[in-house]
């Protein structure tokens, strides 16, 4: 019996897999099911708001394209819609880089920092 090819989309904080973890901790290829894979370099601060904020809008999105082939294609544009979010969430405060990551990459923009003139007292 031949394994299924695994579809999947990886931007730099964003890994989609048509697949699921089965008990061995092991990526099984699926076309009924998606895994997430959010921030996996844990570049960002995160808290349980912005992460459920992620997994909401990932489902709307999967929502979104249901009736479609699941393709790379599909998959990869759901990613890029998720990075830009991220992104979106970064921008508004939600959740910050992690100055302690193994690598420090400012791939969505540099962090804003405020000046004393910028402080109100």
């Amino acid at each position: 019996m031949d394994n299924p090819m695994l579809l999947k989309s990886t931007t730099r904080h964003i890994r989609i897999f048509a697949g699921e973890i089965d008990r061995d901790g092991e990526l099984v290829p699926s076309n009924q099911v998606l895994t997430l894979d959010v921030d996996p370099d844990n570049e960002f601060n995160w808290n349980e708001d912005a992460l459920h904020l992620v997994y909401r809008k990932f489902d709307e999105l999967v929502e979104a394209s249901s009736g479609t082939d699941l393709t790379d294609y599909n998959l990869r544009r759901i990613g890029s819609d998720l990075e830009h979010y991220l992104r979106s969430l970064l921008q508004k405060g939600s959740i910050s880089y992690n100055l302690s990551a193994r690598v420090t990459n400012y791939s969505m923009g540099l962090p804003h920092v405020q000046t004393d003139d910028e402080q109100s007292f």
